[in-house]
């Protein structure tokens, strides 16, 4: 079942096209002049109820700006965006309701009050049943290992420890969907770990809805099925991080450590950048759909002497980082 349904999705800004210098500043009061920035330009796509999907694009790209009209903060300037049957622009009091949002750089707790506190105030706003409200407390509570510091107040808290107090706070009253804006940015592996394994659990035990907006790829990895990529307002590629890995990350890179310096000056190899290492080591890059990484071995192994190899596969990062600088073409 369809959760969220966008189609022909686009945003466009009006910003001031002001000439320079006074005269040009005055002659814009009377006649201002604009020029249109498209950051959204007309992407499709739906988003199946209990999925986990990334949302990814570089800085520009307009991922924040599709986040915010799926949530109701921006209306689209055409097409449409349909979450849960409702529109969020127009429905947004009944829309609310079933959401939830993190905003990595910005809390929703009060800054001076325990945390407890501040989950008792949105306790009342939501209207969140006794049972339900106590029931999530003591499960987030666990899941998040918030024990040691809900007594204490926001502004005493490590950002690791608030993030996990956003976190749950944006999930108290059972939205059937969350969206995560940069949830882990600035935290410590340890931190980062612990929401990743809370994100997979509410996920899949809990068939909550998961839209994540990072830059950092591991997140997704750790969290997502799905992966949806835009560049320039435009959507890129829609489907699994594993595809778009084996689809598009054809580089592969073989290191090998030789017993002597024999191996230094090795003939050119066709199809394989071959770049020196630290010591007796160098690095052959290859593409796997025009090398055979069993050939290559054992054409290596049968002119000198191989004391060991690793061969390396491209990262969801690196095939991302390709696609956005241009090396690697979507088709």
């Amino acid at each position: 079942m369809s959760i969220i349904k966008v189609e022909n999705l686009k945003k466009t800004f009006k910003i001031s096209k002001r000439p320079k210098g006074l005269p040009g500043t005055i002659a814009n009061l009377f006649v201002p002049k604009y020029w249109e920035k498209v950051a959204v330009d007309g992407i499709s796509f739906e988003i199946q109820k209990g999925e986990a999907v990334g949302f990814i694009g570089a800085n520009g790209a307009g991922k924040s700006t599709t986040i915010k009209m799926m949530s109701g903060i921006l209306y689209p300037t055409l097409g449409t965006v349909e979450v849960m049957g409702l529109n969020p622009q127009k429905s947004r009091r009944q829309y609310v309701s079933h959401i939830g949002v993190v905003f990595g750089q910005k809390s929703q707790l009060s800054w001076d009050l325990p945390v407890i506190d501040s989950f008792e105030l949105l306790k009342h706003i939501y209207r969140i049943p006794e049972e339900k409200y106590q029931e999530n407390l003591k499960m987030f509570t666990e899941l998040l290992d918030m024990k040691s510091f809900i007594e204490q107040p926001v502004r005493q808290l490590s950002l690791g420890q608030r993030m996990r107090a956003d976190i749950a706070a944006a999930l108290l009253h059972s939205p059937d969907l969350v969206f995560f804006d940069e949830p882990t940015i600035g935290l410590d592996v340890l931190a980062k770990e612990k929401i990743r394994e809370f994100v997979r659990y509410m996920n899949k035990e809990k068939q909550v809805t998961m839209i994540f907006t990072t830059h950092d790829m591991k997140d997704i990895e750790a969290t997502c099925d799905r992966m949806i990529l835009i560049d320039q307002g435009k959507l890129l590629y829609d489907g699994s991080v594993e595809q778009m890995v084996s689809k598009y990350g054809k580089e592969r890179n073989l290191i090998v450590e030789f017993e002597d310096s024999s191996a230094l000056q090795i003939e050119p190899i066709a199809d394989v950048k071959i770049s020196d290492e630290e010591n007796n080591r160098k690095s052959f890059t290859f593409n796997s759909d025009k090398v055979a990484i069993k050939e290559l071995v054992s054409k290596l192994s049968s002119k000198y002497n191989i004391k060991d190899f690793t061969i390396h596969d491209m990262e969801i990062e690196e095939v991302v980082r390709k696609i956005y600088e241009g090396e690697i073409k979507l088709k």
